[in-house]
């Protein structure tokens, strides 16, 4: 499997990496007897931005488009499966996905579904941990809503968690999206709910660790 750098990480790790190669000349200069000390800052900064580079990784994963399919928009764990009042667009009960992104996860985020974007909303909001219940309505968040070839909509929230501050949405309204496609990016921890028709059948348990472009969460 191939993996690239995403493209939201390029600023981040060219200034990271400035800042560190000052910091450990700095270093090297203030410490130039003590061996120890050198070697150990170095390693420590080695370490993270290793750390920053995985982060920002990006496997390159195909998928067999399939309309009669809905596939994990994210990696992480299943955190939510049940039906809940949806107030923002729907207005109405829906079944609710939930997939908490840790920091170790990739945090590209994929289209379930292809179709028609009907709805795109920013809201900047709270920063609480992204397995809050309440962080899908107060959290900083992005909705987009989907409607597919056969008139069903699917709403994607992007939700940022206590670390993520900035959510990048690529979802355009009144663009044509396929799936598996690149929908957006959330930094350094974060959380992706789908809301799914009442009666849809999901295909995965609570607790299930899913796979963006390779997982199948649901069927319609």
């Amino acid at each position: 499997m191939k993996i690239h750098i995403h493209k939201e990480g390029y600023k981040i790790l060219a200034f990271g990496l400035i800042i560190l190669l000052i910091l450990n000349i700095i270093v090297n200069i203030v410490w130039v007897d003590s061996g120890i000390v050198r070697w150990t800052f170095f390693l420590c900064t080695f370490m993270l931005y290793i750390f920053l580079l995985f982060f920002f990784r990006l496997p390159i994963r195909f998928l067999e488009a399939d309309p009669g399919l809905i596939y994990a928009p994210a990696d992480g764990k299943v955190v939510v499966i049940e039906e809940t009042l949806e107030n923002e667009y729907f207005k109405d009960i829906r079944l609710q996905v939930s997939i908490f992104m840790s920091p170790f996860n990739m945090h590209s985020n994929r289209y379930p579904v292809s179709g028609r974007v009907q709805y795109v909303c920013y809201h900047a909001g709270q920063n609480m941990v992204a397995w809050h219940p309440k962080s899908s309505e107060l959290n900083e968040r992005s909705t987009i809503v989907i409607k597919t070839a056969d008139g069903t909509e699917v709403m994607v929230r992007q939700i940022a968690g206590a670390l993520a501050r900035r959510i990048v949405t690529y979802a355009k309204e009144n663009v044509d999206v396929y799936q598996g496609d690149e929908l957006g990016f959330i930094k350094f921890g974060s959380r992706v709910d789908i809301f799914l028709p009442v009666g849809t059948e999901v295909e995965i348990p609570i607790l299930q660790q899913v796979k963006a472009n390779k997982s199948i969460i649901a069927k319609i």
